[in-house]
């Protein structure tokens, strides 16, 4: 679809604008009029911005572009909103800080679609979010084929969600949590007190259970498997918890005497088995480490009731067009459509049998295609409604809800969106770009946070903010119509958007490959038996649509195999919850083979985009390393050698010298009765994490919390005579991170942020050639200025002797790579195949390559 007159609607807004003075009354009705916004690194900034257009918000990473669109604009609207709602109703809504502005004008109420994920949940999953599962429920409920003498179900009973619904062996996961005896007692030659039983826990706890078996008449000094299989179920898996008299040093006949002449054992002691003991400790401990150590001794499989579908037999009974609800949703959105086609375009009359079932099922039906093609029209139709959100990339997530948004009709409101084109492939940006049209054409206004120049050139009006990051951004540097933009000087995003070229300048010469990495009869996801070579000693590039199998490929197949050969194990996080494992578990298995070129690789080094910490303790300093060195020059003072402060008294993560009422968190947890928790800043340290004491050392005037503070470019020039930490900060700045705070926790980094601390890490260490890098989409979030210094970075590791193969859409990636493999031809069943490769010209020419008229060449 495409838009109206660009050039048109942009110097109608221009003019617009341009004729309105501040004074006048009907200035609000065609403009947002933002005077004065401060937020984070904003300058005291004034802006209009036109209303029923397409406004896109660009600049560098760290610019401010977001804290004017969402710290501001959304922020401020949402503000406007909560104040006519009641004090109650305000509680339950997600508030955002109020921003520091001295006014906005004309500012109508806004939606915000960030890529913030919320809080994963197994039971949030594409039908969900889409409200698509409500309408087949309804669909099942109304018009489902029922078996003979079946009542008719409600809704309820077709959602996994309720009690009605719920299968009953699984509660609705559809998966159930097992534990084996080959699992719970990994060396049966051992005894029971030799520890035969690795779940049972370490330590007192472990003795004291092997004690209370000595009680209850068992013979804890016999190998384990030469007991009985009836004694050997009953220790694992008994859900009996009996009390008993222990007396820690005596024999089974010792004890028994003991026991018959009423002599006072040393205490009572309540046996668990090895089942309970790791099924409870899984579900109630708050500790990471014992959920990791728990989690060993546990496997998922199937659930034999449901057989993974989740619901009742009754539910399951009901079918539509031959299928049950469970594998209806099992279906991709593609797939799921045409079951519904023919239904949906019945044509019916008077003489139609079960009429009024007829017209409920066409009704339903119809209304569910229409969400299904929304989604569909967004690159999205090879996702499967039963898919959970926990597995979905952010930028899926966003447009699942944009397709969402674009169903609801609203009218007059602002549509705040962060990057909808990431993770997407050209092809698909056109489509959403038609979206964003049809928001516009529906009388709202759509302001969009986004660094693609396809987006940008599409934009009525730019507002391009910098000129640079941090501090030395803030600033408008440009707003009005995009042509407006190209006579802009210091604007990094007029460079990129009017250049001819990849990346504003010719391409260097190609490298030509060392040796060939070859794979045979890859199996993975919806790659079936595929042959592929990759060329080492070379920068590749493997594109192809959202869906075609790139990261199946590469980021899991080309992994999992290479570390196999390498004789590396994967170190997975441990599991927090039972969404984590339950996403471990859903990838399927690799299998394949290298046949040729791994002497060629001594050493992998897989960069991917999750988070570099599970909790606020874990921040940009902890992960580089650099804060131990921090921590150190701090020790070092004479004030601390005069306290006798060490290193470890710098530490948030330590009782030395962290601040005891928050623990170093830097805020508290506040519970709420019938709520969610929510968090406050510490009242005893001020989020500073550490107590007044440790607060009291300085280095060179500054205390450790606001080293913590100062941005990775400002601690560059705060410790330019210290080379390692210099090391460590110059690495961060070549991969466009200096706007980032030391101290910034892992929680509130996106994932190509943590992407690109992992590479930064890595690119501190002494290079040593015949190092296979991977990288998955590592451009994301990174406006094209930034992309040029990663790619500067990543061509200094390839000249090294390395390799580098990168999972990516931009183009200015692929058309600067030295070779270029192209996945699809479409998505999900469609894709899976190597369409065309060679070098960015020779893909250039294909004429079955959706990425071929994109390349920039």
């Amino acid at each position: 679809m495409a838009h109206k007159n660009k050039k048109t609607t942009a110097h109608k807004i221009n003019s617009h604008l341009s004729d309105h003075s501040d004074n006048d009354d009907n200035v609000t009705s065609n403009r947002v009029q933002v005077r004065g916004a401060r937020v984070h690194n904003l300058k005291n900034v004034d802006v209009d911005l036109p209303r029923n257009a397409l406004v896109v918000f660009t600049g560098i990473s760290g610019s401010g572009k977001s804290s004017l669109a969402f710290g501001t604009l959304f922020a401020e609207s949402q503000r406007r909103y909560l104040d006519s709602v009641s004090p109650y109703a305000r509680r339950l809504i997600d508030q955002v800080d109020e921003p520091d502005v001295d006014a906005i004008e004309g500012l109508p109420p806004a939606v915000a679609l960030q890529q913030q994920r919320g809080t994963p949940s197994v039971r949030s999953s594409v039908g969900s979010v889409t409200t698509i599962s409500n309408g087949l429920r309804m669909l099942y409920s109304r018009a489902g084929e029922y078996p003979e003498g079946q009542e008719m179900l409600y809704a309820d009973a077709f959602s996994p969600n309720t009690p009605d619904g719920a299968c009953p062996t699984c509660s609705g996961i559809g998966r159930v949590f097992e534990v084996t005896e080959a699992l719970l007692v990994p060396d049966n030659t051992k005894t029971i007190r030799e520890r035969a039983i690795a779940a049972w826990p370490p330590a007192w706890q472990g003795q004291n259970l092997s004690r209370i078996l000595t009680t209850l008449g068992y013979d804890i000094d016999k190998p384990w498997h030469t007991l009985s299989k009836k004694t050997r179920d009953w220790i694992l898996f008994t859900d009996e918890t009996p009390t008993v008299p222990v007396y820690p040093e005596y024999n089974i006949e010792q004890t028994r005497a003991a026991i018959e002449d009423g002599e006072k054992p040393n205490y009572m002691g309540t046996f668990t088995s090895a089942k309970r003991f790791i099924l409870h400790s899984f579900a109630t401990t708050q500790s990471s480490r014992t959920k990791k150590r728990v989690s060993q001794f546990m496997q998922i499989s199937e659930c034999p009731e449901c057989h993974g579908k989740k619901l009742k037999r009754e539910s399951l009974s009901v079918k539509f067009a031959g299928l049950d609800i469970g594998e209806l949703s099992q279906l991709t959105l593609t797939e799921l459509a045409l079951k519904l086609e023919k239904t949906a375009h019945t044509k019916l009359d008077n003489e139609t049998p079960n009429r009024e079932k007829a017209i409920v099922a066409q009704r339903i039906t119809s209304d569910i295609l229409s969400r299904v093609e929304a989604l569909t029209k967004l690159g999205l139709g090879y996702l499967s409604l039963e898919r959970t959100t926990p597995t979905l990339s952010p930028g899926e997530l966003q447009r699942l809800r944009l397709a969402t948004q674009i169903r609801s009709q609203l009218f007059g409101v602002v549509y705040v969106l962060d990057e909808p084109s990431a993770g997407l492939h050209p092809a698909d940006t056109q489509a959403l770009l038609a979206a964003l049209d049809e928001l516009i054409a529906a009388g709202n206004s759509v302001f969009v946070v986004e660094h693609d120049v396809s987006v940008i050139r599409h934009a009525d009006w730019v507002v391009d903010v910098g000129p640079k990051a941090g501090t030395h951004g803030g600033q408008i540097v440009y707003s009005g119509p995009v042509e407006g933009l190209r006579n802009v000087a210091q604007s990094h995003t007029g460079q990129y958007l009017f250049a001819d070229t990849a990346n504003g300048q010719p391409r260097s010469n190609t490298r030509q490959p060392a040796a060939w990495l070859k794979l045979a009869d890859i199996k993975r996801n919806n790659i079936t038996g595929l042959d592929a070579e990759f060329p080492l000693g070379v920068m590749t590039s493997v594109t192809g649509v959202s869906g075609s199998g790139k990261s199946s490929l590469v980021s899991q197949a080309l992994v999992e195999l290479i570390n196999e050969a390498l004789g590396q194990k994967i170190t997975e996080d441990a599991p927090i919850d039972e969404s984590d494992l339950l996403e471990q578990e859903l990838d399927s298995v690799t299998s394949g083979e290298i046949i040729a070129g791994m002497e060629y690789v001594r050493r992998l080094i897989n960069i991917n985009q999750k988070a570099i910490g599970r909790t606020p303790r874990s921040n940009l300093a902890t992960y580089t390393g650099l804060f131990d060195d921090v921590r150190k020059l701090f020790a070092a003072t004479k004030q601390a050698k005069a306290h006798g402060f060490d290193a470890g008294r710098f530490s948030f993560n330590t009782a030395k010298g962290r601040c005891p009422n928050c623990e170093g968190l830097g805020f508290v947890s506040v519970e709420l009765l019938f709520l969610p928790s929510v968090y406050a800043p510490c009242q005893v340290c001020h989020g500073k994490r550490y107590d007044d004491e440790t607060l009291a050392i300085t280095y060179r005037d500054k205390n450790i919390a606001e080293v913590l503070n100062l941005t990775v470019e400002a601690a560059h020039e705060f410790f330019s005579d210290e080379a390692p930490i210099l090391r460590a900060l110059e690495a961060l700045l070549q991969v466009g991170l200096g706007y980032l705070r030391l101290g910034q926790p892992a929680t509130e980094l996106s994932g190509g942020e943590a992407q690109r601390i992992k590479l930064a890490t890595e690119l501190q260490r002494t290079q040593r050639g015949d190092t296979l890098y991977i990288l998955d989409e590592p451009t994301t979030g990174l406006h094209p200025a930034d992309v040029s210094m990663l790619m500067a970075q990543l061509n200094g590791l390839v000249d090294a002797g390395n390799t580098v193969i990168m999972v990516e859409h931009d183009m200015q990636v692929a058309s600067n790579s030295d070779w270029v493999m192209d996945m699809g031809p479409g998505a999900g069943d469609a894709g899976g195949s190597i369409v065309a490769q060679g070098t960015p010209e020779d893909v250039a020419q294909s004429k079955t390559s959706r990425t071929a008229p994109f390349l920039l060449v």
